[in-house]
């Protein structure tokens, strides 16, 4: 039974339709997008959520989308008392204070498949690197990664979570803007992953640099599927070979979020 199915009878069906019939776990914490029309009903929709998911310590409305260079969003506990948790993943622990950095549950099977393509002993760079859940796997795979975050909080936590995974041998952290890559590294790597941040396709293009021949990249961009085409187009004059590339979610009506796994 989905959640809307859930509460029918208990929230007119008129306002109803306004509600996201999904909503994401992070560790013990689910988020859900209530529109401000509805907030009389939070309460109601906390409880069946919790009801049904006896795991789910607190619920979290999203108020506002990703916002400012920190890239968090804003929340209002509706349910709970905390926006912190611990998160499990493919064997990997990360503690995450969902009010100060930013963690998207929905990219886990990306996590997973990046990073059993991660060879022991490559070079591996992570821009937007955030708490870790992309670095940390390739870390623990072997890899020397260089990891870059400019949300202190998120640094921090990032830092810790390296420490929980024991992998902190691995991982060299830098608590700066990924714009200033360019100033601050002066060596190529053998694997680039990007977690791109929406409206920033530009950085492929600048971290190009960075790849060794034969390297491999993993960007991650915003895009309508009919764009597909002409993108895989500007990725090959940008010199690399387009190896796969697959959709990985919906972000807005038409637009999805797409990995490409290119070779330079």
């Amino acid at each position: 039974m989905s959640l809307k199915d859930e509460l029918k009878g208990t929230i007119p069906e008129k306002e109803l339709e306004q509600l996201a019939n999904r909503f994401d776990i992070i560790g013990d914490i689910a988020i859900i997008s209530v529109p401000e029309s509805m907030e009389k009903y939070n309460n109601v929709v906390a409880q069946a959520i919790m009801g049904r998911m006896q795991n789910i310590k607190t619920v979290l409305n999203k108020v506002s989308k990703l916002e400012g260079n920190r890239r968090i969003a804003d929340f209002k506990i509706i349910a709970g008392h905390s926006t912190e948790t611990i998160h499990k993943e493919f064997g990997f622990t990360y503690r995450i204070d969902l009010k100060k950095s930013f963690f998207n549950g929905r990219l886990s099977f990306e996590r997973k498949r990046v990073a059993l393509m991660v060879k022991p002993g490559e070079d591996i760079l992570v821009p937007f690197c955030g708490v870790g859940p992309f670095a940390i796997p390739a870390a623990s795979a072997g890899a020397k990664v260089v990891a870059v975050e400019m949300n202190g909080d998120a640094c921090k936590s990032f830092v810790r979570n390296c420490k929980l995974n024991k992998v902190e041998e691995n991982i060299q952290t830098i608590n700066a803007d990924a714009k200033h890559i360019p100033n601050m590294i002066k060596k190529q790597f053998d694997r680039v992953i990007i977690p791109t941040p929406y409206g920033m396709d530009h950085f492929l293009e600048s971290i190009s640099l960075f790849v060794k021949a034969g390297g491999h990249v993993h960007f991650y961009t915003f895009k309508p599927k009919e764009q597909i085409p002409e993108l895989i187009e500007k990725y090959e004059k940008l010199g690399f070979e387009v190896e796969f590339h697959r959709r990985c979610g919906n972000v807005a009506p038409g637009i999805s979020r797409w990995a490409f796994d290119l070779k330079k």
